[in-house]
This record gives C-alpha cells, sequence and structure tokens, in this order.
C-alpha cells in the first residue's frame, strides 16, 4: 500500500466520520423539535381536561351569559382538534381564539361577586392562567427548537447530509395578528 493511499484513506475516513457526526447532531436537533412539541400537547391536553370544570363552575354563576361560555367551549374544540391532528399552524390561530374567550371570560367573572369569590373559581382561574404562562414558554422553546432545527438544515455541509437522509424543516407555531396587539383592558370589562 502506498503513501497516496493511505493518505486517500485517511482522508476518507474523516470525511466519513464526520459525515457521522453532522448526522447525529442532525437526529438529535430532531427530536428536540419531537419533544418541544410533546411539551406544548401535555400542557395543552391538561388545559383542555381543566376548562371543562372552569366552565361548569361558571355555568352555576352565570345563567345569562352563555354565549361566552359557548366561546369558550367551541374555541377549546378547535384547539383540541389542531392538537390532535398536529397542524402547527391552525393551532396557532385556533389558540389566539382560546386566549381571547377566557379573557371575556375572566373579565365577565368580574360581575359576579359571588362567583368571583368561589373557592373552586379561584382555583381553576389560577390553574388555567399558570398554563397560559407554561405553554407560552413552551411555545417559545418549541420555536427555537424549530429554529435550530431549520438553520441547522440549510447550512454548509449539513444541508448535504440533511438532502441525503430527507430531514425536513418544522413549522414556527405563529399566531394571528390580532393575538399580537396589545389588549384592549376597558373593552375586556365591557364585554
Amino acid at each position: 500500500m502506498g503513501i497516496g493511499t493511505i493518505i486517500a484513506l485517511g482522508i476518507l475516513i474523516v470525511i466519513a466520520v464526520y459525515g457521522v457526526t453532522i448526522y447525529n447532531s442532525l437526529v438529535q436537533i430532531k427530536h428536540n423539535v419531537t419533544k418541544a412539541w410533546a411539551n406544548i400537547d401535555v400542557l395543552l391536553k391538561q388545559r383542555h381536561d381543566e376548562l371543562p370544570k372552569l366552565v361548569e363552575t361558571c355555568k352555576q354563576y352565570m345563567k345569562f351569559e352563555q354565549d361566552t361560555l359557548t366561546r369558550v367551549i367551541e374555541a377549546r374544540s378547535k384547539v383540541f382538534t389542531a392538537r390532535e391532528a398536529q397542524d402547527v399552524p391552525a393551532l396557532g390561530q385556533a389558540e389566539g381564539g382560546l386566549r381571547a374567550a377566557l379573557g371575556s371570560l375572566f373579565a365577565l367573572a368580574e360581575s359576579y361577586p359571588d362567583l368571583k369569590a368561589n373557592q373552586t373559581f379561584q382555583q381553576l382561574q389560577t390553574r388555567i392562567s399558570s398554563l397560559e404562562n407554561a405553554i407560552a414558554d413552551r411555545r417559545e422553546f418549541y420555536n427555537e427548537s424549530v429554529n435550530v432545527n431549520n438553520v441547522r438544515i440549510e447550512q454548509f455541509p449539513d444541508a448535504i447530509i440533511a438532502s441525503l437522509f430527507g430531514f425536513k424543516p418544522a413549522q414556527l407555531l405563529e399566531f394571528a395578528e390580532e393575538e399580537k396587539k396589545d389588549v384592549d383592558v376597558k373593552q375586556l370589562f365591557h364585554t
């Protein structure tokens, strides 16, 4: 075996090791995106399970505010459908609707002192609010994971490995324009 063959073999081994390293890194990033989505999914399921309890508690007090309760129930259903289908764009839109409906519900509760003072309502409101905060944190983590994934599969030389092994870009969880606007608190109390 000549020196040229040994050098060529050495170069091929270095390239192979580098390719395997890139591949393994891309696999880890892809699974981070999946894990981030699963974290959101768990929190959405918890919120989905808690909302009927909140609505039922409110129903006992708010017999004439059926429209607000109906909007919460419909929005919950849309989030559930989008979550089950793993439809990221639809989930972003449904989340906006649910957040708006919950805001109206909590603002409307101000008109019912007995409801506001109800311990079950307070616990559920606190639970829903903490879930909302956790979901917001997980959305940020998910979008960061998606961004890392999408950048890496487009960068050279990672793009070569990504295209050879079928790595695909993931979708960011984006929100409608109305959800990005400042909340009009005065309007919420006059709903």
